[in-house]
């Protein structure tokens, strides 16, 4: 995993050598590989001492290289994991990374280890992994822009989620508390238990449900911000049976003009869920009252029909 490898090169790069990483990744803004000529002006190296270091990066498998139509270098996902975790330990957030947590279509997941011993939680946005087009249509950061990296979109999902956090820790959403962001990277309360999308049974669903929904209310009356991606794949179970809702890159101001399109997605991906997996009968347009602040209170309930249902 690109994570693991810039882990354990961290302390083998030099100075320089993370000089000419950052001249890679400040060309790419503009180029798919940055020319080795920009890279000589962004380092300050000379183009000898240059060509050494990007030698070196190039056999520790942190960069891509091409010769034609020009010399050009590239930054790959181990390299701008060196960037990020480079920054993140001088930065006195990060000592030690420890093994994954979850690998996902978009996002890596790792446990660490703060210099103070604290367990937690890195999250690598890997938003390359899915088609660039439909990641483009569907993510409003991204739109309108005629030329954008891989490595940067990553950059936006992870900036837009850690200050998501920022804003819906202190009002008391179920999220992981944030702790410092870098390019792709952010470091994050521990992420303990699993997926609600993995619980065949649960002693008390529709409380859950309630608190699921109590969380979006809280997002969106006090934080300002729809989620946009709600499903039983972003609610994760503690062991405490408390919940965290994660993933929050793709969230959107209350404010925006199709806000209403998408608070009302949410609401009916997670009812709908309820309904077919535990049978759980809730009103959809109460509920999104509720979420909307338009309803002080909302209860779900276990439906008898429903429960009636095979499986």
């Amino acid at each position: 995993m690109s994570a693991e490898l810039a882990a354990s090169l961290l302390r083998s790069l030099t100075a320089e050598e993370f000089r000419t990483l950052t001249a890679i990744e400040l060309g790419m803004v503009s180029h798919e590989f940055t020319p080795f000529a920009q890279i000589v002006s962004y380092s300050g190296l000379n183009p000898d001492e240059a060509t050494y270091r990007l030698g070196r990066l190039h056999r520790f498998g942190l960069v891509h290289r091409r010769s034609k139509p020009f010399l050009g270098y590239a930054l790959n996902t181990a390299g701008y994991d060196c960037l990020a975790l480079n920054a993140l330990v001088k930065g006195g957030h990060l000592e030690a990374l420890g093994k994954p947590l979850g690998i996902g279509k978009e996002s890596d997941v790792y446990d660490a280890l703060s210099p103070t011993g604290e367990r937690v939680a890195v999250k690598f946005h890997r938003i390359g992994r899915t088609s660039f087009r439909q990641t483009r249509r569907q993510r409003v950061y991204v739109a309108g822009r005629r030329h954008i990296s891989w490595l940067y979109e990553s950059r936006l999902a992870a900036e837009r989620e850690f200050k998501a956090l920022q804003r819906l820790y202190p009002v008391g959403v179920a999220v992981p508390r944030p702790l410092a962001w870098n390019r792709h990277v952010i470091a994050m309360e521990i992420i303990m238990g699993a997926e609600l999308a993995d619980y065949y049974e649960l002693p008390q669903p529709a409380a859950l449900l309630q608190e699921v929904l109590e969380n979006l209310h809280t997002a969106y009356v006090k934080a300002g911000l729809i989620h946009a991606d709600m499903s039983e794949y972003n609610v994760v179970i503690r062991p405490d049976s408390r919940i965290f809702l994660i993933d929050w890159p793709q969230c959107i101001e209350v404010s925006q003009e199709d806000a209403g399109m998408y608070v009302k997605r949410d609401v009916e991906n997670i009812l709908g869920f309820f309904r077919r997996k535990f049978r759980i009968a809730a009103d959809s347009a109460e509920a999104l009252e509720f979420v909307q602040g338009l309803r002080k209170a909302f209860h779900a309930e276990a439906s008898k029909r429903l429960m009636g249902l095979s499986r």
